[in-house]
C-alpha cells in the first residue's frame, strides 16, 4: 500500500511533498477514529522494548533523526508512529532560510537522498514556542548548530544560546558540527576545535541542577585518526555519547551518472548508500572505545536487518530518516518487531 502512495509522492517536489505529508498527517491524526486505527496499525508497545541509555529510559530503541522535524512542528504527530524518541532541529540561535532551491534531490536508483538545506529553520525562538506546545510524553532531543553567518571562531557562542534556550524543553542534545552543507563547519570536528566546543557546553551544562545528556554527531567521512580523536575527547571531556552518521559527500558506487551527479551538484547522500559505512564507524568507534560510551546508530537503515546490524555493531539506539521516506511508516514497527524476536 505505502509503495503505491509513494509512488504518486515522488511524482512532486522532494521538498514540498514532506510539508505537505506533514500537514496530511496531522490532519489524519486529528479525526478520532483515523488515530485509533493508525495506532493499531503502526505502534508496538512492549515493555521488552525499554532500553535506558545515558539516564533516559526509550520506550523502545527506534528513532527520528534530526532533519526531518527542523522547526519542532511535527514530532507530536510523529509520535504516534511508533518511535521512541525524535530529534528535532538542527536549531540555530538566529531563524535562517538554508540554502537556494532546488536543495533536496532523490536517488531513486539508490533509495537515497542528496541534501543541501543548510540548517533552514526559523530559528531558537520558533522552537521554543513549538515545544512549548508538547502533548506527549515521547523523549525529545534537541539538535543544535551553528548561524551559516557565525564565523568558526564565535560558533561556540552560537551553540551555547541555543542549548540554554532548548535547555528547559528538551531531553538530551546533539552538538551537530558535520553537516557538509554550512560552510566550513565541519572544520569544528578536528581535534582542538572540537575539544573547546564540547568542554564548553559541558562546562555549561554542570552548572544545571539537572544536567542534561550531550551527544555528539559526527560525519562518516571522518578518517581512522579523526576517529580515534573523537573516542580520545569523549573520553576526556565526558559527554554522554556519540550519534554515527551524518550524510556522507562522497559519490562512490551510485547509479546516477557525472553528468546527472554534476546537474545536481553539492549536498550530503543519506539513505542506503550509507548503509556500509555508517555500520563500519560504529563498529569501529564501539571497538576502539571498549563500548566505553553510547552509540546511535543512523544512516542507511531501511529494513529490520540493517538496524539489527547496527545494534550488532555496537550502537545502543537507532535512527531513521531517509528509510521512512523510502518505506513508511510500517519500518518503524517492523524493526521493533524484529528487536523482540532477537530478544526471545
Amino acid at each position: 500500500m505505502y509503495k503505491f502512495i509513494r509512488s504518486i509522492f515522488f511524482l512532486f517536489d522532494p521538498e514540498k511533498i514532506h510539508y505537505f505529508t506533514a500537514s496530511l498527517l496531522h490532519f489524519l491524526l486529528r479525526i478520532p477514529f483515523v488515530k485509533w486505527a493508525w495506532k493499531i496499525i503502526y505502534v508496538i508497545e512492549d515493555h521488552r522494548l525499554e532500553t535506558k541509555v545515558f539516564g533516559l529510559t526509550f520506550k523502545n530503541p527506534v528513532g527520528m533523526a534530526a532533519g526531518f522535524d527542523k522547526q519542532a512542528t511535527m514530532y507530536n504527530d510523529l509520535a504516534s508512529c511508533g518511535f521512541g524518541f525524535i530529534e528535532i532541529g538542527t536549531i540555530t540561535p538566529k531563524a535562517q532560510p538554508g540554502n537556494e532551491k532546488p536543495r533536496l534531490f532523490r536517488l531513486k536508483k539508490d533509495e537515497g537522498i542528496i541534501n543541501r538545506m543548510g540548517f533552514n529553520n526559523g530559528g531558537l525562538d520558533m522552537a521554543i514556542a513549538n515545544l512549548r506546545n508538547r502533548k506527549t510524553t515521547i523523549i525529545i532531543g534537541g539538535n543544535i548548530g551553528k548561524n551559516k553567518l557565525t564565523p568558526n571562531e564565535d560558533a561556540v557562542n552560537d551553540y551555547k544560546i541555543a542549548f540554554e534556550g532548548l535547555f528547559p524543553y528538551v531531553d538530551y542534545f546533539v552538538v551537530n558540527v558535520s553537516s557538509p552543507n554550512t560552510p566550513n563547519l565541519r572544520e569544528l570536528q578536528e581535534k582542538e576545535p572540537l575539544k573547546k566546543l564540547l568542554s564548553e557546553l559541558m562546562d555549561l551544562n554542570n552548572l544545571k541542577q539537572y544536567p542534561k545528556p550531550i551527544l555528539l554527531k559526527i560525519a562518516p567521512d571522518l578518517n581512522t585518526e579523526q576517529l580515534d580523536d573523537i573516542v580520545e575527547i569523549i573520553e576526556e571531556v565526558k559527554i554522554a555519547g556519540v550519534i554515527a552518521c551524518n550524510t556522507t559527500v562522497s559519490r562512490e558506487n551510485l547509479h546516477l551518472s557525472k553528468s546527472e551527479l554534476d546537474e545536481i551538484g553539492a549536498g550530503g547522500v543519506s539513505g542506503k548508500p550509507l548503509t556500509k559505512r555508517s555500520t563500519e564507524v560504529i563498529r569501529y568507534l564501539s571497538e576502539k572505545s571498549n563500548k566505553s560510551f553510547p552509540i546511535i546508530g543512523v544512516g542507511g537503515i531501511h529494513s529490520e536487518e540493517d538496524a539489527l546490524e547496527k545494534l550488532a555493531a555496537g550502537a545502543s539506539l537507532v535512527q531513521i530518516y531517509t528509510g521512512f521516506v523510502y518505506e513508511g511508516p510500517g519500518l518503524v514497527k517492523r524493526i521493533n518487531k524484529a528487536i523482540l524476536k532477537s530478544k526471545a
